[in-house]
């Protein structure tokens, strides 16, 4: 990563620019407060609608045709995820679509926001009767009565091959007649989504005239009759289009009995074509950034994969697992390691969602818990480019290791905390990294000012997203680690909080060389350790939320082009 060109140009054009952003509908709810609430009205109000919104004309009129097929498959993985979330919740949609009583209306929009009957910001406790007190663990990936003991017993059963595909990222776990557990593929689970979706990404294929959109739509729906996603990876990598599209099982978040199964999620979005040839040159610099990471040398990698594409880009749908409560801001892909080692990652900013949960949650957030003297260093600058080295982090440090002369990855070693210890990882190691460029000429000395008090306003941010979630909970784990190190400071009197200058860098840089150095030795028993120190609502943590009931926890995304579009 030796870019020639400095960051620090590219930090004030951002900030010069900023000056100058369900397949069933629900009811939305007002953003005011009113005089009075049922209990359920008042979780809904946490999500503040927000209109998410592109331009599509300066696309051909073709590509136009195009995108609204893509939208159109787009909406066919709500169903499809519903379906992976829990075994009954396309019964229990059906069920809450005939309630017309008001009653019966609050409970669909707040199922709709939850793709399921648990709340998700509130440790996922059911909101509707007759639902498992519990969100299962197995997702809808596994059968209902199944326990981890029951299916590593099962598991060591099966010869290799078998036994990778029963791990494997696109396959569920079903019990026979016989009450015998088998593997079935996602290609027949999901048949009646993944069929339609596939012949309408043809369609669009057929409309586009862009080479690489064509190429990716005609062989994503390919892998949906044959969960080899590989090649359309490779040319999801390749895209080079105005119509930037994610679509397909990425994320492994919703199994929480091993994390081995991808849920389905798209994400359609319009490039910003400036923003982009800005932010790429951050790719210059992260073999540099590897090559100093704080962390033992022989855990470093000498050599990192093919650069790795930034996009920003305005999104225009989102749908399955990329619309489900708290609302992604950005993301880094594909999961897949061969294609990571062989083509890298693609980093893609969804810059509307990004500028509306700045405005809408996180300004409002800062004038609540942040020292008042620390108020003014809050800007859409530090926190649109911490979300960036976050998702750039994602593809440095730890992927493929060895554990006791094995050859293995971080994720099948840590399983189920695995997502908290890696976003816990991008997070932190993502601070260190800007820090690392602002010392050594690579971005802007000015954005020292507002980067870790903007970190810290969206550090609760984060958390109140509920400690369930791997993001709020690797967001705790930093919280509470940087207070323990003095980072951050609170003012018992006033119960606001600042940043400690003299003590913050070296308590991100110690943080970022124990996670790092936990997923470099695949420690399952040193990642619980660490999460369950401090992967937690302290009293401290807890009284400051208590004064955010008022400020929403998150955007509920409306958009516009699909509504037109349909």
């Amino acid at each position: 990563m030796k870019s020639t060109i400095k960051l620090c140009s590219l930090a004030m054009a951002i900030a010069v620019a900023i000056v100058g952003c369900t397949q069933k509908e629900a009811p939305k709810m007002s953003e005011t407060k009113p005089a009075t609430e049922s209990p359920l009205a008042a979780k809904i109000r946490r999500f503040a609608p927000t209109d998410i919104t592109a331009d599509p004309a300066q696309l051909s009129e073709n590509d136009r045709k195009a995108l609204d097929k893509i939208i159109e498959a787009a909406k066919l993985l709500d169903p499809l995820f519903l379906r992976q979330v829990w075994s009954g919740n396309a019964a229990l949609e059906k069920k809450l679509g005939a309630d017309t009583s008001p009653e019966g209306r609050e409970h669909l929009h707040y199922f709709t926001i939850n793709k399921g009957p648990w709340s998700r910001l509130d440790k996922n406790e059911p909101f509707i009767d007759g639902v498992p007190p519990v969100k299962p663990p197995q997702a809808g990936y596994y059968p209902d009565d199944i326990t981890k003991d029951q299916f590593n017993t099962w598991l060591a059963t099966l010869p290799e091959p078998e036994k990778q595909r029963a791990m494997g990222f696109f396959t569920v776990i079903r019990r026979g007649p016989d009450g015998k557990l088998k593997i079935v593929p996602y290609h027949e689970e999901y048949r009646e989504f993944l069929e339609p979706a596939g012949n309408l990404l043809k369609e669009a294929a057929d409309l586009t005239s862009n080479q690489t959109l064509k190429s990716f739509l005609t062989k994503r729906a390919e892998a949906f009759l044959s969960d080899d996603y590989y090649a359309s990876d490779v040319a999801w990598m390749d895209l080079d289009a105005s119509i930037e599209v994610t679509f397909g099982p990425y994320e492994t978040y919703e199994d929480e009995l091993f994390g081995y199964k991808a849920a389905f999620e798209a994400f359609i979005t319009l490039r910003d074509e400036a923003e982009s040839a800005k932010l790429v040159k951050f790719s210059g610099y992260l073999q540099e950034l590897e090559n100093n990471l704080p962390i033992d040398p022989k855990y470093r990698n000498p050599k990192l994969g093919a650069a790795s594409p930034i996009r920003v880009v305005d999104s225009v749908f989102s749908s399955g697992e990329g619309n489900v409560a708290v609302q992604t801001a950005a993301y880094n892909l594909p999961n897949d390691e061969k294609v990571v080692k062989e083509k890298g990652s693609k980093r893609v900013m969804l810059k509307n969602v990004q500028e509306a949960k700045f405005n809408k949650v996180l300004v409002p957030i800062s004038k609540v818990l942040m020292d008042p003297s620390q108020q003014s260093q809050i800007s859409f600058d530090a926190f649109f480019t911490h979300i960036l080295t976050h998702e750039l982090m994602h593809g440095l440090g730890p992927h493929e290791i060895k554990v006791q002369g094995r050859d293995t990855n971080v994720r099948k070693e840590l399983k189920e905390l695995y997502s908290a210890i890696e976003e816990a990882k991008a997070d932190i190691t993502g601070l260190w990294a800007l820090q690392y460029l602002i010392d050594h000429g690579g971005v802007d000395p000015a954005m020292e000012r507002d980067l870790y008090t903007t970190y810290l306003a969206s550090s609760f941010r984060s958390v109140r997203f509920g400690i369930t979630e791997a993001h709020g909970k690797g967001q705790a784990l930093q919280f509470n680690y940087l207070i323990d190190e003095g980072g951050i400071r609170m003012d018992e009197s006033t119960g606001t909080f600042s940043i400690d200058a003299s003590r913050i860098k070296d308590a991100v840089r110690k943080l970022t060389s124990e996670i790092l150095t936990i997923e470099a030795e695949g420690s399952y028993e040193k990642a619980k350790a660490l999460l369950d120190k401090y992967a937690l609502i302290r009293p401290a943590m807890q009284n400051a939320l208590d004064k955010l009931g008022d400020v929403p926890v998150d955007i509920e995304p409306n958009f516009p082009v699909a509504k037109k579009q349909s």
